[in-house]
């Protein structure tokens, strides 16, 4: 009898303390690094849709780098380069990612900066409409950004303010140099690179420097390893002729996801 009773209080005890160690054990492991991006580009990478209910929803596996360079749940606007600053493809990407790695935590870099031109994404650039240094900012934020991860891919959606580079061929060039440098920083060789296609609206026909900026994008995924272009086909505008819509931009986001996926699956 003095046997069960010794048996129950220490199965009483044991009751007790062990769902205490196993939260101080839960509160103690470290998180698993983040899988990071980096968004890159000008207006329409930052984004300028109308931000909805859905764009608000956060998602626990997909974090953003503030502009306290601090992470936060990714809601939109996750840029901050003006305060125009609304939906972009940024985080639908990050949730199509984190649906694709269930178990990946996924951490957006933003650093678009609308209006800059691919001139201005060069070390020691200054840009003076919008009073900042685009890739030395950018820099510091994805060294930042490691700390916390790895690098898995960028993305890149720009060209809209290149037209002339695109038309002397300049553009193409000036794309590689970007894409080799942030390699080397990253010390990544095959790090994958997904290019969006400048928008297509009927209303606004292409002028021949921006067909010149759209074949330098395609050139490039061909001649560098480990690279894709995400089309822009059937996507609408918000009204401007330049900025995508915010059901555009999400579907843009879901197509740099797909593009990303099948490079990495590669």
């Amino acid at each position: 009898m003095r046997k069960n009773i010794s048996l129950h209080f220490v199965a009483v005890f044991l009751g007790l303390l062990l769902p205490s160690l196993y939260a101080q054990q839960d509160v103690c492991l470290p998180e698993a690094p983040l899988n990071l991006y980096l968004l890159i580009g000008q207006s329409n990478m930052a984004g300028r849709g109308d931000v909805e209910e859905q764009d608000r929803t956060p998602h626990p596996r997909v974090l953003t780098l503030n502009k306290e360079n601090e992470w936060v749940p990714a809601i939109d606007p996750i840029h901050f380069d003006k305060p125009v600053a609304g939906v972009g493809p940024g985080r639908t990407f990050g949730l199509m990612m984190s649906g694709h790695r269930p178990l990946a935590r996924i951490g957006l870099i933003p650093c678009a900066v609308g209006g800059t031109s691919i001139r201005k994404w060069q070390p020691g650039a200054w840009d003076e409409k919008t009073k900042t240094h685009p890739y030395d900012d950018m820099l510091k934020r994805l060294r930042l950004a490691r700390q916390s991860g790895v690098v898995k891919g960028i993305l890149w959606h720009q060209g809209e303010s290149d037209g002339k580079m695109g038309t002397n061929g300049t553009y193409a060039e000036a794309l590689t140099t970007l894409i080799d440098r942030l390699r080397i920083e990253c010390n990544d060789p095959n790090l994958p690179i997904v290019i969006g296609q400048l928008g297509q609206f009927a209303q606004r026909p292409w002028t021949e420097g921006r067909i010149k900026v759209d074949q330098a994008h395609r050139h490039v995924v061909k001649q560098i390893k480990h690279a894709a272009f995400a089309s822009s086909q059937g996507l609408n505008d918000r009204g401007d002729l330049v900025h995508f819509d915010a059901q555009s931009a999400r579907l843009l986001g879901k197509r740099f996801a797909e593009k990303m996926i099948e490079i990495q699956k590669k």
